[in-house]
């Protein structure tokens, strides 16, 4: 593959991956938590995390990260704790709460997603599960 292939085709996986987080938005259109809110929880699902991580992790500053918290927090979504290593660090966990509404919004875009899934041929939905570990694989990089 060329350059000017490798160009195109990323042009094209660009357009393609915005019009899929577009469509997979609007599964949450109309609530209370933005779908960033909605990602900044799916980072916590794992563990509690610094607040300097989730900022890197979703490429915003501190402050800009730091009221997203305090919305989750307000929303009984997330609580602040301490690092165990070094309590000068504050931390941010998922609560019950939280770790339920993320289970319902992934569970409103998987069905979302079945649903599209199943207009398409079963070429195409083979070729897309085929897909599926170059796309992780970039994730990844």
């Amino acid at each position: 593959m060329t350059t000017d292939d490798t160009g195109s085709l990323a042009d094209s996986l660009s357009r393609e991956l915005r019009h899929l987080v577009m469509l997979l938005r609007r599964t949450t259109a109309g609530q209370p938590v933005t779908s960033q809110q909605y990602s900044v929880l799916g980072s916590l699902e794992g563990a509690p995390r610094r607040m300097t991580e989730l900022a890197e992790e979703h490429g915003v500053q501190l402050p800009t990260m730091t009221v997203q918290i305090n919305r989750l927090e307000d929303a009984g979504l997330v609580a602040r704790g301490s690092d165990a290593s070094d309590a000068r660090v504050r931390t941010v966990e998922l609560t019950g709460e939280g770790r339920s509404r993320l289970r319902g919004v992934r569970q409103a875009r998987i069905a979302y997603l079945a649903r599209q899934l199943e207009t398409l041929t079963p070429e195409e939905r083979s070729a897309i599960s085929v897909a599926l570990p170059a796309l992780a694989k970039l994730g990844r990089a």
